[in-house]
Formats: C-alpha cells, sequence, structure tokens
C-alpha cells in the first residue's frame, strides 16, 4: 500500500519509512557510495532496537487481525451496509485491538508500547496530517462554469492528472482533479468508471516518473537512486501503461456516454471557466515544500521508550497542520459549500488506516525477515538457481504485496534483496530497479488499499452520491481485468 510525500505516499504514505533505512540523502555526484550514519543517533536509536519483533519467529496466524480488517472492509459494506455506515471506526478499532491484546500476551508489554509509538508517532501521524493538508487545501479550490463530463473532457481530466502525479504527489493530483471531475460528471447516469480510472492513473501509475510522485521512489532517492533516474528508465513502462489505460478509458466512456440520455449542451451564455480559491495552489507547493523539508536531517527531537522522532517530522506535521488553518482562514466558505465539502471522507480514511497501520506491523515484519521469513518463497523467487535475477519475478512480487501492503517497505525489501547498492542498481542491474520501480508503484492500483489517495477518492465520490463497487467488486471487475492484462503486456515487452 502507500509517498513524495513520505507522507503523501503513500497508502500509507510513510514519511518516516526513510527514517528506518537509516541513511541521509547525499550530495549531487555522490549517489550510490556508503552513507554515513549519525552515530548519536545510532546509539539512542539502539535503546529501541531489542524491542523490534524478528519476522522469522512469527508465523503466518499474526496476518489474522490485519487479514480479518480487510475482510470487514470489503464484506460489510456489502453484508451490512447501515452497520458498517456507522459503526466501522469500532470495527476498526477493535481489530487493532485484537492485535494488541495477543501481541502484548505474546511479546511484552513493553514491546507493544515500543510498536503502538513507533507505528503512530513516526508512521500515521504524518502520513494522516499529510492527507488533511491536502484534502483541506484542495476543497479550497474551486472550478466554477460549464463543463460537461464528455469523453473529451474526461480524458483531459485523466491526462492531465496523470501527468501532474508525478511532480505533485499522486495524493496532492487526486484531490486537487477529483471535485471538478466529479461536478463535470454530476449529470450522468453511468459515471463509476470515471472514478475507478482516475485512481488507476492519477492515484498511482501517474506518480511513476520522479521521487515526488510515490513513496517507494521518495525512499529510492533516499537511498541514493538519482532524482531522474526514473524518469530516464520507467518512462516506457510509465507511457504503455498510462497510454493503455487512457484508450481503453475513452472506449469505455464512449460507450457509456452513448448510453445517456438527455445530454447537456453547453449554452452560449453559460458562464465562462474560471477558478476560485487560487491562493490555495500556493498552499499545494507550500505542502510539497513540506514534505521535501521532512529529507532533511536535521537529527533527533526526543526519544520515547526507544523511539526517536526526527526534528525534520516534527517540522513538517507543524508546518502541514499551519498550512491547513491558513487554508481555512483565508477560503471563502462559499467555496467550500460549491465544492460539497465534508470532513468524512478525511474521518473515514483517519479511522480505517490507524488499525490498518497497526495490524500491519507483523505481516511488514514477515516481508522484512527475507527469504528465511515466512514470506520466504516470495523473495526466493526473485533469484534463479545460478544466483540471477528474474525482473519479471521481481515485478510481480513487488507489485503483488504492494497492493495490499505499504509499498515503502515492501519497495525496500526487494532493494535489499537486489544487493541495495543504489549505483549498481542505477547501472548493471538497471532493469532490476524498473521492475521492483514500476511493481510497486503500479500495483498499488490493484486495490483500494494499495495507495492512500485510492481510498481517499472513493469516499470523496460516495460523499458525492457515486455508487462505487466494494472491495472486491473494484477488484474483480475493474482492476483483476482491466489492470492485470496492461501489467502482463508490459512484463512481456519491456521488463526484461
Amino acid at each position: 500500500m502507500a509517498f513524495l510525500f513520505p507522507a503523501v505516499y503513500t497508502a500509507h504514505g510513510n514519511a518516516i519509512a526513510a527514517e528506518r533505512t537509516q541513511v541521509n540523502r547525499q550530495a549531487p555526484g555522490q549517489e550510490g557510495r556508503p552513507h554515513k550514519v549519525d552515530a548519536n543517533n545510532q546509539t539512542m536509536e539502539a535503546e529501541g532496537h531489542h524491542y523490534h519483533v524478528d519476522g522469522k519467529e512469527l508465523s503466518l496466524l499474526w496476518a489474522i487481525p490485519f487479514v480479518g480488517l480487510l475482510l470487514s472492509i470489503a464484506i460489510f459494506p456489502l453484508a451490512a451496509p447501515h452497520f458498517w455506515h456507522n459503526h466501522y471506526g469500532k470495527v476498526s478499532l477493535a481489530w487493532g485491538l485484537v492485535f494488541l491484546l495477543a501481541f502484548t500476551i505474546q511479546f511484552g508489554l513493553g514491546t507493544s508500547v515500543f510498536y503502538v509509538l513507533e507505528v503512530y508517532l513516526r508512521e500515521f501521524i504524518p502520513f494522516i496530517i499529510l492527507l488533511l493538508a491536502l484534502f483541506t487545501v484542495s476543497g479550497g479550490i474551486q472550478l466554477k462554469g460549464e463543463l460537461i463530463g464528455s469523453p473529451a473532457v474526461n480524458g483531459g481530466f485523466l491526462l492531465l492528472g496523470t501527468l501532474l502525479a508525478s511532480w505533485m504527489g499522486t495524493t496532492g493530483a487526486a484531490m486537487l482533479l477529483i471535485r471538478p471531475l466529479i461536478r463535470a460528471n454530476a449529470w450522468r447516469a453511468h459515471k463509476t468508471h470515471v472514478i475507478v480510472f482516475f485512481i488507476f492513473l492519477v492515484a498511482n501509475i501517474g506518480g511513476s516518473l520522479t521521487p515526488l510522485g510515490d513513496p517507494p521512489l521518495f525512499l529510492g532517492f533516499l537511498k541514493g537512486v538519482s532524482f531522474f533516474w526514473t524518469m530516464t528508465h520507467v518512462y516506457k513502462e510509465t507511457l504503455v501503461a498510462s497510454g493503455v489505460l487512457l484508450i481503453l478509458f475513452l472506449l469505455f466512456d464512449w460507450y457509456y456516454y452513448s448510453k445517456e440520455k438527455d445530454i447537456p449542451r453547453k449554452s452560449e451564455a453559460g458562464e465562462s471557466l474560471s477558478i476560485r480559491g487560487t491562493s490555495n495552489f500556493l498552499l499545494i507547493a507550500a505542502v510539497v515544500g513540506a514534505v521535501l523539508f521532512s529529507s532533511i536531517d536535521m537529527g533527533t527531537a526526543f526519544l520515547l521508550h526507544g523511539v526517536s522522532m526526527p526534528t525534520s517530522t516534527l517540522v513538517q506535521i507543524g508546518l502541514l497542520v499551519l498550512i491547513t488553518i491558513i487554508s481555512m482562514l483565508i477560503t471563502d466558505k462559499e467555496i467550500r459549500k460549491g465544492n460539497e465539502f465534508s470532513w468524512e471522507p478525511i474521518r473515514e480514511v483517519a479511522k480505517l488506516f490507524a488499525a490498518i497501520f497497526i495490524t500491519m506491523v507483523a505481516p511488514i515484519a514477515m516481508l522484512k525477515a527475507g527469504s528465511e521469513g515466512p514470506m520466504g518463497l516470495i523473495i526466493r523467487g526473485v533469484v534463479d538457481a545460478s544466483g540471477e535475477f528474474r525482473n519479471p519475478q521481481f515485478f510481480w512480487a513487488t507489485g503483488m504485496l504492494s497492493s495490499f501492503l505499504d509499498n515503502a517497505p515492501t519497495y525496500l525489501v526487494f532493494f535489499e534483496t537486489a544487493g541495495g547498492h543504489a549505483l549498481d542498481l542505477m547501472t548493471k542491474h538497471a532493469n532490476t530497479l524498473v521492475a521492483i520501480s514500476a511493481g510497486a508503484v503500479f500495483m498499488g492500483a490493484n486495490t483500494y488499499i494499495g495507495n492512500a489517495p485510492n481510498f481517499m477518492v472513493k469516499s470523496i465520490a460516495e460523499e458525492s452520491g457515486i455508487k462505487m463497487p466494494s472491495f472486491f467488486g473494484y477488484m474483480f471487475k475493474y482492476s483483476i481485468p482491466i489492470l492485470i492484462p496492461v501489467f502482463i503486456i508490459i512484463t512481456i515487452l519491456l521488463i526484461k
């Protein structure tokens, strides 16, 4: 799942996952060389290292709370929609408590407290504050005028969002464009597919060209991968994926458009297109700047029960809260009213992902255990008997795990499996790094939890009255029959 947003990426955008790698960004020209690690930080963090659970010691049964939560998200909205709408927060909390209770009994209160602090201080809070800032700021921008959701207009939205995603993050691009896209299609009876393809392209695949686009690429940047490396090496895969999906979308949209009745016509005296709340564009740029700021090594602000809190992360959180408040103060209330702005989408994401983050602790630990852990069969499958990398397997293993787990640590696991040396991966094993990068970013679109903006877009669409498919409905009706064939084509043509 999933950040330049070290906190945008991510569905789980882990602005902090970067910190866990204990690396500092190197100066230009030094990419791929050994990193220096701050000795003081190492000493302080060593206090908490003995709390870390070895994933090799875990059984797959520890994934039950995480799987149970995913099944709840998938089944309850269909089987008991009224109950889920009113109690999804309680259901999520219950699964989180089930995990923490069992974890505490097995590993002790100290270890349990350590993981709660680590997950929420260093991961969840930066993640949700970033989403809150982008949600609030983008909700203060309104596209006015007559804009009719025709295939050409909708295709233009998707193309623009795909291009913006690599530069302002998938979450930033998605939050900026989803409301005007929904308004343009408000008159249509058939519009669910528009939102689904928006998730495919804007919330995921569009973020594959720079470290600003998606969290795993940002972590690669912190590990020494050059800023423009993905743009010069993953562009073919991105062009094929986005090109094929845009063509498929236009075919879908022309078909459904032809079935619409009473298609509105743009009147000559109609209101011309204009944008209100333009000052919020500056705030979006400020959000990007705040996230980039989090990559600066400013030392540790404090140490609590073995968990060190990076100063730059605290500054980032403060800046994002300030940006959110400024947006609320300077934006005309009529703009948010015109956008049908409400806090329910961000509340839903916060409650669900608060539980997802903590229940994901065990599956991520199993994955990090490498070839000797419970998921070792997957890790071992990416290398053949002679020790050569099997790049198609890297693409699919990284991608399928990123569909359900956080794509940032998933990327790092396979990055390290491939040797972990940025210079080597950018040159001799460039095809391997392409496979890992594309898999982590592209396949976040396979599920609603594959990347943070997926669920945000779904929630905003539902808040606007659009009937979105269930968790499994999204997979079996859209992502499996549409995305998987596209990824197979990419594997055959480009993943060498």
